[in-house]
């Protein structure tokens, strides 16, 4: 009996340690719903948390909370940027998954304007005002030429950030992006001063050694394509057989042989 009563005794006591490990991890549960449905007022706060929500892959909380962020602030440019990126990045995942359903048909769709290509156009206006205002704001500058690049205007997104680097010409990730456009615009020679340029302010710029080794291989096809080709050796050889061949009789031929039948010749008319 006595030991039965032990028994019973340590069970109360490991349900009762069970109960109470327990409530942390639903207090932690209750906290990340809490986070995940909670509205913003301040929408620097919520930029931040799209950021970190970006950061670590979860796609539909930062598009949640970048939402928001605009619609509190509609100039904020760089809630405007990251919202295209989350956008961008759910619809690579939409698409995915459309690909492999097999009665979808990409055919019936019409091409419309993507909330990815919205929000970047939103970035584009918010930094061109900032720009207006400041035309020595060179972040605004460098975010803008990122925008653009996301649009696919590189020709705009290349100037923006040629104004980024004229203003802070010793930061390497302004050099870095500026020579990513110019080998976008297959302007190989001019990007390779930039990713020079970044590699000397850092060194241990990854994506600048490479960029930079792409910059030279499309400079060298160009230099090539450029070079008139020579001769190969068997035309040489041809040409010089040619050159070296005796000069052709261009003479006239000479009359032909007189024939030995006598020409008839005019009777002589007699006087009368």
């Amino acid at each position: 009996m006595r030991n039965l009563l032990l028994v019973l005794g340590f069970s109360v006591v490991l349900v009762s340690a069970g109960c109470t490990r327990s409530a942390p991890n639903e207090t932690n549960e209750n906290s990340a719903a809490a986070t995940e449905l909670s509205q913003f007022t301040d929408p620097n706060l919520a930029l931040a948390e799209g950021t970190k929500f970006l950061d670590t892959g979860e796609t539909d909380k930062a598009i949640d909370a970048l939402s928001q962020a605009v619609k509190l602030n509609p100039e904020l440019g760089e809630a405007w940027f990251k919202l295209g990126i989350a956008y961008a990045l759910a619809e690579k995942r939409d698409e995915t998954l459309e690909t492999t359903r097999p009665e979808s048909s990409s055919n019936d769709k019409k091409p419309t304007k993507t909330n990815s290509e919205k929000a970047f156009e939103k970035a584009v206006a918010a930094y061109k005002k900032i720009t207006s205002q400041n035309d020595q704001d060179d972040v605004a500058y460098f975010n803008l030429g990122r925008a653009y690049n996301k649009l696919n205007e590189d020709e705009d997104a290349a100037k923006a950030l040629k104004q980024a680097v004229k203003l802070k010409p010793d930061d390497t990730e302004y050099q870095t992006e500026l020579g990513a456009i110019l080998i976008k615009l297959a302007q190989y020679h001019e990007a390779i001063a930039p990713l020079k340029k970044a590699l000397e302010l850092d060194p241990d710029n990854i994506r600048a050694q490479e960029l930079l080794e792409d910059a030279e291989a499309g400079r060298s096809r160009v230099n090539y394509a450029s070079t008139p080709k020579k001769p190969s050796n068997s035309n040489a050889s041809s040409n010089s057989n040619s050159n070296t061949a005796p000069p052709s009789d261009n003479r006239p031929p000479p009359p032909p042989p007189e024939s030995n039948t006598a020409k008839p010749r005019p009777t002589p008319t007699r006087p009368s």
